[in-house]
């Protein structure tokens, strides 16, 4: 493994001729930074191999609650696909997820003391601001802590909603003129280059009735701690905005379904359509079969309403072109994996994994 290749130009193209030489799968992990800011004179990517058929190139994500040790792994995504399922228990409440979400799945944080851990996503959120966004030399953004600190901000206020750039500009900008769309849309892209969010995209399948689809993606961090950093929320002051902290829930799920969908050559989406109706995440597999996934905060009825809603948005959705839905699941905070009658599981958290 070669950590920060980028810094020296040749690596690459010296790794393309090795892997033609040996045609041996699996010898090299280059791993690095995906940002311009360390760049050369002498890496030039315009004369560069692009690896096609020799490198490929996977997002390093943050950790899961399953790697960090904090889900015990007792029902997996793969298992559900195939009909398999155990009830299951888990020993983590409401107080736990709390912590989760501030302190999120930065290795470095992970097994450190509380305050410690803590503060990691709080250290990258300042460097954010301060440094990395105003560092990418393909997307020259006039260094303004405080613009980029609205900016976050109002994205955080945002996490886990489809919000146009508009409500976001308009949320930020106040009256500076000179804060148009063309510079907003600067600090998304930044943003986005720099793994800070990642949109998750919007789910488009075909539907029995005449419902629109809606396609707008709906924000997310790369790690939901660093929303809570950006808001300044604590473990023990997200419970103040209960709404809040139920958004912030819903984006840590999906950050763990997205890594455990990596895992196993599966994707995540969001579902929406015209009647309102959504499912907080849909897991593609990789041979086309489907789940819709709902996240609940709340208690019993608000997981009764849930289920009833992914079965009306499955019946909704034409089976003949995409086949029935390998599972139905809610995910919540609570501490029992059960399936309920009408054959929805019900997951908590910490008791999922690939």
């Amino acid at each position: 493994m070669v950590d920060e290749w980028q810094h020296v130009s040749f690596i690459w193209d010296q790794v393309k001729y090795e892997v033609d030489k040996t045609g041996e799968f699996g010898q090299y992990i280059l791993t690095g930074s995906v940002t311009d800011k360390n760049k050369t004179e002498l890496d030039d990517e315009s004369s560069r191999h692009t690896g096609n058929g020799r490198i490929i190139r996977k997002m390093m994500r943050t950790m899961s609650l399953y790697e960090t040790g904090d889900s015990n792994g007792a029902v997996s995504l793969l298992d559900l696909k195939n009909g398999k399922f155990s009830k299951a228990m888990s020993t983590k409440d409401i107080n736990d997820y709390a912590y989760y979400i501030c302190r999120g799945g930065w290795p470095i944080a992970i097994g450190k003391e509380r305050e410690i851990a803590l503060a990691q996503a709080r250290d990258y959120y300042e460097v954010v601001v301060t440094d990395d966004i105003f560092s990418l030399k393909d997307i020259p953004i006039r260094k303004d802590e405080q613009r980029a600190r609205k900016v976050m901000r109002s994205y955080a206020r945002n996490v886990s909603i489809a919000a146009a750039d508009k409500t976001l500009l308009e949320d930020c900008a106040g009256n500076d003129e000179t804060f148009d769309k063309d510079v907003f849309a600067k600090y998304l892209n930044a943003l986005r280059n720099l793994n800070v969010i990642e949109e998750l995209p919007a789910w488009n399948p075909n539907l029995r009735s005449k419902t629109a689809i809606r396609t707008k993606d709906t924000r997310h961090f790369t790690d939901p701690s660093i929303g809570a950093a950006t808001l300044g929320i604590t473990p023990e002051g997200i419970f103040k905005d209960i709404t809040t902290f139920g958004f912030l829930f819903e984006s840590l799920v999906v950050h763990d379904l997205r890594v455990y969908a990596d895992a196993i050559g599966a994707r995540v989406y969001k579902y929406r359509d015209s009647k309102r109706r959504e499912a907080d995440a849909v897991i593609v597999f990789n041979d086309g079969t489907w789940a819709l996934v709902e996240v609940k905060l709340g208690g019993e009825q608000d997981i009764k309403k849930a289920a009833d809603n992914l079965i009306k948005i499955a019946d909704d959705i034409d089976q003949k072109r995409t086949g029935k839905p390998a599972f139905l699941m809610i995910v919540t905070k609570n501490k029992v994996a059960y399936q309920m009658d009408n054959g929805v599981y019900v997951v908590p958290l910490c008791c999922l994994k690939n």
